[in-house]
């Protein structure tokens, strides 16, 4: 079989699922936490791989939320968010929407405004000087509750704080014990703002949540959906009506999600006819990047060259991009096959 790492490093690439603190490299967690030596995360890169082997979904929330725990000043978030777009520009993605959690970073101190000022002012120099255009969803953690929930809403919003990128709103945390449907009220307000609906669902908990999401958070994307093909007329639905699936198989593995990777259900998505987008959710925590998810799904699926562009293309589809920017990223990326399968 052909080697396709070499073209996956060079397509040009959207990326719909991914954490702001998440993608945080260990050179930058170490960083952070040699800032914060009262954390207990570990200040040597090479140690942050064990301490990033979860034995389950719940082991791998306490783990993310100490990582949050590492971002505590505006000068943090920035260093944090434009180093994730340096990753990012490195493997050729154009256009990502980053999903950030302004509430753990507010709750513990962080003044909302300069926080704002922060991520904007690291998304301007991105685009600017590493060619990454980054957009941002705002996610409520769940497991914070109806409070956490209000508050994010507030600063998605409110005049004078909601930032110039902001594009999405989501619901993020663990699915067990905390219901889709309590967040209607909120959801119904970021969409009446003009913010498109994105929460997680279907990760950890079955299908119902999935249809939750779609009836009562009015989702316009799916962030997982991996139960989804446990119930066709669910995967009908989603077919029919092109909404997305944010695939993300290597976390799914890491959170023990899946049992075994090649057992994913990406295949049985694909073939119900899907919108399948695929992404990296947390990648140095699950030792992952895109382009591994690319070449994970590659394998998965049996693509070639083709079908792997026809794969980046469908992140476009399915992204907030305006439609000139998804005409553009679409056409680099046709570009860059043609010119590749001619060489």
């Amino acid at each position: 079989m052909t080697d396709l790492h070499p073209f996956i490093a060079g397509l040009p690439k959207a990326e719909l699922h991914v954490h702001h603190v998440g993608s945080a490299s260990p050179r930058i967690v170490a960083e952070l936490a040699a800032r914060h030596p009262d954390s207990k995360v570990p200040t040597d890169p090479e140690a942050l791989a064990d301490y990033f082997t979860f034995t389950d979904f719940a082991h791998f929330i306490d783990v993310y939320l100490s990582v949050v725990d590492l971002i505590r000043t505006p000068e943090d978030v920035r260093l944090l968010t434009y180093e994730v777009a340096r990753d990012m520009a490195r493997q050729n993605i154009r256009y990502a929407e980053l999903t950030i959690t302004p509430f753990s970073s507010t709750r513990r101190g962080i003044d909302e405004r300069a926080f704002m000022d922060a991520i904007e002012d690291a998304r301007k120099a991105a685009e600017k000087e590493l060619g990454t255009v980054l957009r941002w969803c705002f996610d409520i953690p769940g497991e914070a509750g109806l409070e956490a929930a209000a508050e994010t809403t507030r600063l998605a919003t409110a005049d004078g704080i909601r930032p110039e990128g902001l594009v999405s709103f989501g619901l993020g945390g663990p699915e067990i014990g905390v219901p889709r449907p309590q967040f209607k009220p909120y959801f119904d307000q970021a969409i009446a703002a003009g913010l498109h609906s994105v929460p997680h669902s279907g990760e950890s908990t079955g299908p119902q949540s999935i249809w939750d999401a779609l009836n009562e958070l009015r989702a316009e994307r799916i962030g997982h959906g991996t139960s989804a093909t446990q119930d066709p007329v669910l995967l009908k639905h989603l077919a029919d009506h092109r909404i997305a699936l944010e695939v993300c198989p290597t976390s799914n593995l890491a959170t023990r999600v899946v049992a075994d990777i090649d057992q994913h259900p990406i295949r049985e998505m694909v073939q119900a006819g899907v919108l399948v987008t695929v992404n990296s959710d947390d990648p140095p925590m699950f030792g992952s990047d895109l382009n591994n998810e690319y070449a994970v799904a590659a394998r998965l699926l049996e693509l070639d060259e083709r079908g792997l562009a026809d794969l980046a293309k469908n992140a476009v589809e399915a992204s907030f991009l305006d439609p000139a920017g998804k005409t553009k990223l679409a056409a680099e990326i046709d570009d860059y096959t043609a010119k590749w399968l001619a060489s």
